[in-house]
């Protein structure tokens, strides 16, 4: 009787280590907000070391805030591919390899891969170009076209200040076209040294697709910077659609789609929303700047209950702008799909 006794007891110890094994590994893969006093951002626990990794990081409010919108874009993306892998929809691993690469990039983007970052925007360019007095986009050939535009006097200072900012977006899309070289890179190095010959052919399909991926990245670029160069010497037309840059690169690239009059009529409109969102976005990030430096000086003041209330205020502000961020890169995300037709493989920074 007690060796039976025994026998049920170990059984019933087993199979409670093998419940809660299972609960922990479903629980550090997706995880859910506890009643612990933690709060668990993401659901994927990768994603959320990422996070935590980085709120210990000198990052700004901003910069931080458009982690957080990226990592929930990739979050969902993550959890959309569970399900069509669920449904056996990626049997080669093609779309599970594009969330990797995705992943790979947040973390270089961020500078949480553990490289120091050399891939500048001058890997294009240039190597002897010397640096000069309003120089300001690190990129020769930006930084000349810049100049040039400038010192033309066809442009208003509200002009001026429209034309920066599509420099500016220009030049992001330059560095994160580097990073995502730099990530494929090491994805084909990884694969030339762990798959034999065999399972190296079955990949050719995939990394013949990332590299049409890339060159079609290149191609916009060059419309890109085709567009500035347009601009800096004929100036703006008073017909000009949009604004916003993304919304301008996200409407030239529309255009080139085999898209018919309705449909782009129908996008146009969408854009006009988009942009809304867009500025709304740029908005909060300004405040939120704003919000950080107010809260530096009251730190500085030493008044506690001071200190919590604009503590208060700027969590609020942050979260609100993490909220906004989120939204509107999903919707430019649905926005690119759809002119692109790329669906889940489409992800932007």
């Amino acid at each position: 009787l007690f060796k039976m006794k025994l026998k049920c007891f170990v059984v019933a110890v087993c199979y409670s280590v093998c419940v809660m094994a299972g609960k922990y590994s479903r629980e550090v893969n997706e995880q859910k907000p506890g009643g612990d006093g933690l709060t668990v951002e993401f659901r994927i626990g990768k994603l959320n070391q990422v996070w935590e990794k980085a709120k210990r990081m000198p990052l700004s409010p901003v910069r931080q805030a458009e982690l957080h919108s990226d990592l929930k874009i990739q979050e969902k993306d993550e959890l959309q591919w569970k399900k069509l892998k669920a449904e056996g929809l990626d049997e080669n691993g093609e779309k599970e390899a594009q969330l990797r690469r995705n992943f790979n990039v947040i973390l270089a983007k961020y500078g949480m891969d553990g490289k120091r970052d050399t891939r500048s925007v001058e890997n294009n360019s240039l190597k002897d170009h010397d640096a000069k007095e309003g120089d300001i986009f690190d990129d020769p050939r930006l930084d000349k076209l810049w100049n040039k535009a400038k010192s033309s006097g066809k442009f208003s200072n509200e002009e001026l200040s429209s034309l920066k900012k599509e420099f500016q977006h220009h030049r992001d899309k330059i560095h994160e076209y580097n990073i995502l070289i730099d990530a494929v890179s090491r994805t084909e190095e990884i694969h030339k040294n762990v798959i034999s010959p065999l399972e190296g052919d079955a990949k050719e399909p995939e990394l013949h697709k990332k590299h049409t991926d890339l060159k079609q990245k290149m191609r916009d670029l060059n419309h890109g910077f085709e567009r500035l160069r347009k601009l800096s010497h004929e100036g703006f037309t008073e017909d000009s659609e949009f604004r916003e840059p993304r919304v301008i690169e996200l409407w030239e690239a529309a255009k080139r789609a085999n898209l018919s009059e309705d449909e782009l009529d129908s996008l146009k409109e969408e854009l006009h929303h988009f942009e809304t969102k867009v500025e709304k976005h740029s908005h909060y990030q300004e405040q939120l700047e704003l919000s950080h430096q107010k809260l530096q000086h009251v730190e500085a003041l030493g008044d506690k209950e001071h200190i919590r209330k604009t503590q208060e205020k700027y969590n609020t502000l942050a979260e609100k702008t993490r909220e906004i961020g989120y939204k509107m890169k999903k919707h430019m995300q649905d926005l690119s799909s759809k002119i692109s037709g790329q669906g889940l493989n489409h992800n932007e920074l």
